[in-house]
C-alpha cells in the first residue's frame, strides 16, 4: 500500500500540504492496529474500494519514499500520469459504447429499415464520435508532452498540468456522452445487462470524479492556463 501520511505536526508547518510523508508498506490486512471495511460501489468491482483505519499502526522506517515531509510533492508529480491514465480509460470506454450503439443501430430493423439510417439516430452517434476523436488527440498531446518535459526544461509543469487536466476532462465528458448516447440507441435494451452498455454508462463515472472533479479541472484551467484569481 502506498500510505501518505503526517509526520510534522500541522502547527510546525507553514502550509497543510507540507509535512507529509509517503510510505510503501506491505498491506496485510490481518495486521494489528489496521482495520479495512470495504465500500460497495456501483462500478468498478475488479477493483476494491476500502475506508482504512489505523490505530497506533507501526511501520518500518526504510519504507518512506523520498524525502520525509516531501510526499505530498511526490503524489502531484503522479497526478498529471494519473490523469492521462484517467482519460485513456473513458476513450475506451466510450469507443466501445459506440462501437456496440453502432453494431445494434445497423442490426435493429424496424418499419422495414435498419434504425441507424434514420438521423435521429445517426446523427447523435456521429457527434459522439467526434467529440471522442478530438479527447484522443487531447490525451495524445498530454502524454507526449509529460513524456517530454522529464528531459526538456523548457516544458513548463504548469503547461503539463493543463494539457493533462483538459485531457482528462474531455475524454471523461466525451466517454460519458458517447456511453449515454449508446443505452438511448438501444431504448429499451440500453438499459437491459445483455449488452452491457448500461455497465459502461455506470463505469464512466470514475473517469468523471476521479482523480480530480470537473470543477477542480475548471479551477486549475481558469488559474493556470487564463490568468484568472484563484477562487478557492
Amino acid at each position: 500500500m502506498i500510505l501518505l501520511a503526517r509526520t510534522t505536526p500541522i502547527e510546525e508547518v507553514k502550509k497543510p500540504s507540507e509535512g507529509l510523508s509517503l510510505f510503501f508498506i506491505d498491506f496485510d490486512r490481518a495486521a494489528p492496529g489496521l482495520d479495512l471495511r470495504k465500500i460497495k460501489k456501483m462500478g468498478g468491482r475488479s477493483v476494491d474500494a476500502n475506508e482504512v483505519f489505523f490505530d497506533e499502526y507501526r511501520i518500518p522506517a526504510d519504507s518512506l519514499i523520498g524525502n520525509e515531509g516531501e510526499g505530498f510533492k511526490i503524489v502531484l508529480h503522479g497526478m498529471n500520469a494519473e490523469r492521462c491514465l484517467l482519460a485513456g480509460e473513458a476513450l475506451g470506454l466510450g469507443y466501445i459504447a459506440l462501437e456496440k450503439a453502432a453494431k445494434y443501430a445497423k442490426e435493429r430493423v424496424v418499419f422495414g429499415r435498419p434504425i441507424g439510417q434514420n438521423q435521429a439516430i445517426a446523427h447523435p452517434l456521429a457527434a459522439a464520435y467526434m467529440s471522442l476523436e478530438a479527447a484522443k488527440l487531447a490525451t495524445y498531446h498530454a502524454t507526449k508532452l509529460y513524456d517530454e518535459s522529464r528531459n526538456d526544461s523548457a516544458i513548463t509543469q504548469q503547461s503539463v498540468g493543463v494539457a493533462c487536466n483538459s485531457a482528462k476532462y474531455l475524454a471523461a465528458e466525451a466517454a460519458f456522452a458517447a456511453c449515454e448516447r449508446a443505452v438511448l440507441t438501444l431504448g429499451g435494451m440500453g438499459y437491459a445487462q445483455e449488452y452491457h452498455v448500461e455497465r459502461y454508462l455506470r463505469e464512466c463515472f470514475v473517469p468523471r470524479i476521479a482523480p480530480v472533479s470537473r470543477e477542480m479541472i475548471m479551477n486549475f484551467i481558469s488559474e493556470k492556463a487564463l490568468g484568472l484569481p484563484r477562487s478557492y
